[in-house]
Formats: structure tokens, C-alpha cells, sequence
């Protein structure tokens, strides 16, 4: 089985690439292991080598080096491609999508990561773009989609930047009308923010919802409605630790495979920190499973359905 490591220089706040290629070589040569690596050159360009890479049939084992962009290429480009397993070398600035892992340090761990075991995870479908962890329409995508541009500031990376980013944002407006359509209801309204999760965490940090689990073929869905700016604060904080339970009168929450949102102009999508923009969302469960290895020494952390929060 050949192994091989995609590193995106652009990902984190400087490039890595020698750090990652001495440690990738380190590993894999003392285990005698066949393996390559390449650097992508520009956007797109991680996932046309996954691509190009799986279409062979062989047995391979892809590692993202980066971040969730770079994990959300990659996973794009292996799509329908059961020879290919991914995984993330996490080294970007959010690291979202192994915070759901009891031990996610373990994927900056490559002797770690060598020793791994393989599942099949869900892949989002958003009209013709996929997401492999949380998708999300309104406030928060406007919120997570800026971010990357203030984390170039000094002092406001991490968490930092989300905060900046959710003041400039509110400040802009709260609220829009989407008509959404889900498990047979339609709901016209105004919604500060919808999100939809197949895993768990994103934003640096928003924990929606802690029963998601990426293997179970479903979504789980928040929709929450439009609020003042005075009641953004406990909203946001209560949303992002998974205590919409307790905001029951604000924040309406479903499990389906699929869904639909309207809106009356095209608006800002966020998969996994990449930016789309459509009028029309079309969001389901994909019919392609995608192939994830972890470290053994790690699992994935999924709350029990119904337990409070």
C-alpha cells in the first residue's frame, strides 16, 4: 500500500513544507514504507493529485497536510474512489474536524497516524460542492468565511479571530428570510443562522451539536431564528457549547438526510471554511462513503442522543 502526503503551504500561518517533508521521510523510511510527497501549487491543486493518485485502483492512503480546506479538497477529489482512505496530518490554523477524537493531538503525531484503523465517514452534498464536516447558511457562514482574513492580523489567531469576525458581522445584520424546507415542513421565516453537521466541530471551536456522528447516514440540523443584537451574545455562546436545548424557543433542532433553503438573493455557504454562493441550497446526505483512518489510539466522541447538554 503506497502512502502519500499532500502538503498545502498556504495552510496555518506559514509554510511548513520542510518541517512536514522531514518528518513524513523520518517515519516512513524507518517502516520501509513506499511513499510520496507533493506540494500543491494553488487552489485545486490538492485535490487533482488525490484525484489523480486514486483513479489508479490501488490501495492508498492519503494524508491531508493542513487544515480543513485542505482535508475538504482532498476528500472532494477522492469522492467515489473506495481504494482511497484519507486522513488529516493536521498542521492548518482550525483543525475543526479531529476535535471530535478524544485525543486529537494524535493526528499531529505521524508515527501515530501510520498505525491507524479505517472507517467510512458521511460526505455532505451542497447543489454540486461537497462537505465532509458542517455546512452552514447566515450569520456564522459570513462569520467562519471571513475569519482566515483576520487571522492574518497579529494577536488574532484562533478564537481571536472568530470574535472580530462575529462583531463585524453582527454589526452588518443579524437576520435574513430563507424559506426551509425539511422532513416534510416548510418554514418561511427569517433565521439568524442555519447549520448543518455531520461532524462536530468548526468555527475554532463551535460544538452545535455533540450527537452528530459522521457514520450514521444522517444530518443534524439547527435553525435559528432571528434575534436582536442584544440576545446575540447568550444565543451564540449557548450554540456554540451544544446547549441549544436550552434555547428551545429560538433554536428549532431536526435529524433528516436531506434538505432545502431558499433564499431571496444568493447568499454566503460555508463548507468547511471554503466560501459558495447560491439562491438556492440543495443539502443532502451523498451517496459516497468516504474512507477515513485515524490513529488506534484515539475514537471519536459522540454524545447519546436525547442527553442534555
Amino acid at each position: 500500500m503506497k502512502h502519500l502526503f499532500i502538503i498545502n503551504p498556504a495552510a496555518g500561518s506559514s509554510d511548513r513544507t520542510g518541517e512536514y517533508s522531514g518528518a513524513i521521510r523520518t517515519a516512513c523510511e524507518a517502516r520501509r514504507l513506499e511513499y510520496a510527497i507533493r506540494v500543491s501549487m494553488g487552489p485545486g491543486d490538492c485535490g487533482r493529485i488525490a484525484r489523480e493518485a486514486a483513479r489508479t485502483g490501488e490501495p492508498l492512503r492519503i494524508y491531508a497536510c493542513g487544515g480543513d480546506g485542505t482535508l475538504n479538497e482532498i476528500v472532494t477529489g477522492i469522492r467515489g474512489y473506495p481504494n482511497a482512505a484519507v486522513t488529516a496530518y493536521a498542521g492548518g490554523s482550525g483543525n475543526d474536524f479531529v476535535r471530535m477524537f478524544d485525543n486529537p493531538a494524535a493526528f499531529r503525531d505521524l508515527d501515530q497516524l501510520l498505525d491507524a484503523r479505517v472507517e467510512l465517514f458521511d460526505l455532505i452534498r451542497v447543489n454540486d460542492d461537497y462537505a465532509f464536516n458542517i455546512c452552514s447558511v447566515g450569520l456564522d457562514a459570513r462569520i467562519g468565511t471571513d475569519v482566515s482574513g483576520y487571522k492574518r492580523i497579529p494577536f488574532f489567531h484562533g478564537f481571536r479571530a472568530y470574535v472580530v469576525s462575529t462583531l463585524v458581522n453582527v454589526a452588518r445584520g443579524i437576520g435574513e428570510h430563507y424559506v426551509v424546507e425539511i422532513n416534510g415542513e416548510r418554514i418561511d421565516g427569517e433565521q439568524t443562522m442555519i447549520c448543518v453537521c455531520s461532524g462536530q466541530y468548526y468555527g475554532g471551536g463551535f460544538h452545535p451539536v455533540p450527537q452528530a456522528d459522521p457514520r450514521d447516514g444522517k444530518l443534524e440540523v439547527l435553525l435559528v431564528t432571528k434575534v436582536s443584537r442584544l440576545q446575540v451574545a447568550g444565543v451564540v455562546g449557548k450554540y456554540k457549547s451544544g446547549q441549544y436545548r436550552k434555547l428551545s424557543h429560538l433554536i428549532r433542532h431536526f435529524t433528516t438526510d436531506s434538505l432545502t433553503i431558499h433564499c431571496d438573493r444568493p447568499n454566503a455557504i460555508n463548507l468547511d471554511g471554503e466560501l459558495r454562493f447560491a439562491d438556492e441550497i440543495r443539502i443532502s446526505v451523498a451517496p459516497e462513503k468516504i474512507p477515513f483512518f485515524f490513529p488506534k489510539s484515539t475514537r471519536l466522541v459522540i454524545a447519546p442522543a436525547g442527553e442534555p447538554v
